[in-house]
């Protein structure tokens, strides 16, 4: 009936087969109940990856077409989350092998978040899609369609966005740069975009062109500035090593001159002390052996003479 109906008026088919192209999600997030506390560190980024989401980030200001092929990529990553589930669910005995395979499944799917991210404010999309600000650069479609737009150039510049302007240009990407470089050296978001911000720029071997040259000159200067940071520091941990080992090997050095020294010292000190010490013993030595040898040859003298005078 529809299709007699309308062929009145339209050119109206039945039974039209819909052949999706293979598109691929940028990036697919699952949150892990054990890390709440991390995520929960993660500011911003961390709060849209609370639930299952599709994260679409532009270059450019998308377009509300471009727009529409990620919904699409949602719609249909969902539907093959479905599948896996009652084929996983089929694999245990649980569903029959003949059930229709656009029931849903017995355990529901989470249908997973949009998560748009625009360097420019997207006034077509967020017209046709009747998105409401939720915070300061972040917008939500109406409920259904379960998307957010992230404004990178509405972002307030705190550390909770830091991790999303990082993907912006222009002057979004430089204050970035700046905060990153403010950061400590141990700060969990240096560890995640410092390597990729080296290879990004180790990688660009032939010069950039329009927008994509700004951005590389941007990235290629902190990371220039960031050398010099770590070869400053270098240098710094080289003095203070090179201190401490010229420290070491002075002590060791003026300990063994000292011990030579106190030896040398010690020797001539001691065969003074000897010396006054051998002539004092000598001097009483001397003396005692004096008068023993004086009292004996008074003795005998004494003898002699009375002899010689019994004699008389």
């Amino acid at each position: 009936m529809l299709r007699d109906g309308l062929s009145l008026v339209s050119a109206a088919e039945t039974e039209v087969e819909v052949l999706a192209a293979t598109q691929k999600i940028d990036v697919f997030s699952v949150p892990d109940p054990a890390r709440d506390a991390e995520r929960a560190r993660m500011g911003l980024l961390g709060a849209l990856a609370a639930e299952p989401s599709l994260f679409e980030p532009f270059h450019g200001t998308p377009s509300l077409r471009q727009v529409r092929r990620c919904l699409r990529k949602q719609l249909t990553w969902h539907h093959e989350l479905e599948r896996r589930a009652r084929a996983a669910a089929g694999a245990a005995g649980a569903v029959a092998p003949d059930e229709d395979a656009d029931a849903p499944p017995q355990q529901p799917v989470a249908f997973p978040a949009l998560v748009v991210i625009s360097p420019g404010r997207p006034e077509t999309v967020l017209d046709a899609y009747r998105c409401e600000p939720a915070q300061p650069g972040v917008y939500h479609a109406v409920p259904g369609l379960v998307t957010r737009v992230v404004v990178l150039a509405e972002l307030p510049r705190t550390r909770a966005t830091l991790m999303l302007r990082l993907l912006g240009s222009g002057r979004v990407l430089r204050e970035a740069l700046a905060d990153l470089a403010a950061l400590p050296d141990d700060a969990w978001e240096k560890s995640i975009a410092t390597p990729l911000l080296i290879h990004f720029r180790l990688g660009t071997e032939e010069p950039a062109i329009d927008e994509e040259d700004e951005v590389s000159a941007e990235i290629r200067a902190w990371v220039e500035e960031y050398e010099r940071k770590l070869r400053a520091e270098a240098r710094t941990e080289g003095r203070r090593e090179g201190r401490s080992e010229g420290r070491r090997e002075g002590h060791n050095e003026g300990r063994r001159e000292g011990h030579n020294e106190g030896r040398r010292e010690g020797h001539n000190e001691g065969r003074r002390e000897g010396h006054n010490e051998g002539r004092r013993e000598g001097h009483n030595e001397g003396r005692r052996e004096g008068h023993n040898e004086g009292r004996r040859e008074g003795h005998n003298e004494g003898r002699r003479e009375g002899h010689n005078e019994g004699r008389s």
